[in-house]
């Protein structure tokens, strides 16, 4: 790279004319500048990289700022893992026995429904729903819970309020039940007074 004002030199010939341009002073003079623009630039080439680095490799605000609330991560379809009565010896009784069925479905626009059952309940002898023998109601209406309605999750305090408008069991028809809550992953976990004294702890996982 070469600086300096330019002159034209005109040189004629017999048939036509040629027009050259050159430096005037010659690149010796304007060595030094050269250098320093060269230098500058060895300087600022490391800062640059290094920026455009930090660029890549952190995190913009927005990025940050995206992170789900607590109600988008509860947002789905979860199945069970356990319902235990844990007794204030730390001791565990299943509720509905060791491998209990049923799905947790909450919907984005805050409503839900649930139902918990015990797995393998005998059948009624008598085929019919409406002809079973007091025995077998009580098995019915001790091996299931099931409720829907609203929720709410509040973020401060991370508990979910269940608004419950309908359940199997009456009583709870209209009420509402808060109960504190952890997310880890794709695990719910929940705990609430258990029904029979005790506290019941509810876990769920993510179903796929």
């Amino acid at each position: 790279m070469e600086f300096g004002h330019y002159s034209q030199i005109r040189h004629s010939g017999k048939d036509s004319k040629e027009e050259r341009i050159r430096p005037e002073g010659g690149s010796a003079a304007n060595k030094p500048a050269q250098e320093g623009i060269m230098k500058r630039f060895s300087l600022l080439a490391p800062t640059t990289m290094a920026l455009l680095f930090l660029g890549v490799a952190l995190p913009s605000s927005n990025a940050v700022g995206q992170e789900k609330t607590l109600k988008e991560q509860v947002v789905g379809t979860w199945t069970y893992v356990s319902v235990d009565t844990v007794n204030p010896d730390g001791s565990r009784v299943p509720m509905y026995g060791p491998n209990p069925q049923g799905l947790a479905s909450f919907d984005s626009n805050g409503r839900y429904i649930l139902l918990t059952a015990r797995s393998g309940q005998p059948k009624f002898a008598s085929n019919n729903r409406m002809e079973g023998t007091p025995e077998e109601y009580k098995a019915v209406v001790q091996g299931m819970i099931a409720h829907f309605g609203r929720y709410t999750v509040n973020e401060m305090d991370k508990t979910i309020t269940f608004h419950i408008e309908i359940s199997s069991f009456p009583n709870w028809n209209g009420i509402e039940q808060k109960r504190p809550f952890a997310l880890t992953g794709d695990e719910l976990k929940w705990t609430t007074a258990g029904s029979s004294g005790g506290l019941a702890e509810v876990v769920l996982k993510r179903a796929r």
